[in-house]
């Protein structure tokens, strides 16, 4: 069995996150249990983890906040697609706060099919990296 760790970050302040870290957990949440219950039967297991970051790791680097890295790698290198920064409210107290843009449209929430393509693709890339090589893999490299 191979394992897909699945992290998610977010600012906590006072027990709350904002509302866009908090739709995007909910979106997650819904991606995991499909992510789950499709990659099992091929040996892979999903874990999620959650970390919290404090107020002043999120001053640092407000970025970190509503990040997902999948499989080791963030979610955006999956999916081809670029980081931005809008204002966010609430525990955020106005700070640019992390956006996902992926095929020129612009995301707060992440929504789920997006999750569940990374995972998909962190799974197939899981389950092909110790099949040997790539390249002329069907006649020991005498096909061309």
């Amino acid at each position: 069995m191979k394992t897909m760790p699945i992290v998610w970050y977010r600012l906590v302040k006072a027990g709350e996150t904002c509302i866009r870290c908090g739709e995007t957990h909910q979106e997650l949440e819904k991606a995991l249990a499909k992510l789950k219950s499709s990659l099992l039967p091929l040996g892979v297991e999903v874990t999620f983890e959650t970390k919290e970051l404090t107020e002043a790791e999120f001053k640092i680097n407000p970025s970190k906040s509503n990040e997902v890295w999948i499989a080791g790698k963030p979610v955006e290198e999956w999916l081809g697609a670029r980081v931005g920064m809008t204002p966010c409210s609430s525990v955020c107290e106005g700070s640019s706060c992390r956006t996902l843009e992926v095929d020129g449209n612009s995301h707060e929430t992440i929504p789920e099919e997006l999750f569940v393509k990374a995972g998909l693709r962190a799974a197939s890339e899981l389950l092909t990296s110790d099949t040997g090589p790539k390249s002329n893999a069907c006649c020991g490299g005498s096909c061309g």
